[in-house]
């Protein structure tokens, strides 16, 4: 039972970590989004179904947040 909760907590540990730098593969950073990316293409889609802007709380709008807020370490860990 022990060695079950050892590996989830591990497991979330590495999720956790793994979130700036999955969102800044797909080209979501702390800078903003990256040009001829994953992203780029998401925010554009986003903006043409929405009638020329991002929604604010819209998926977009949500994943560029949070790796902006953890790629300055805001949310406790940093991409380095």
């Amino acid at each position: 039972m022990q060695r079950v909760a050892a590996g989830a907590v591990l497991g979330g540990v590495a999720a956790v970590a793994a979130v700036p730098v999955v969102l800044g593969a797909v080209g979501f950073t702390g800078a903003g989004i990256a040009a001829s990316s994953l992203a780029a293409k998401m925010m554009s889609a986003a903006a043409v179904a929405n009638g020329g802007g991002v929604a604010a709380g819209s998926l977009v709008a949500t994943l560029q947040s949070v790796a902006s807020s953890a790629q300055s370490g805001a949310l406790g860990f940093s991409r380095t």
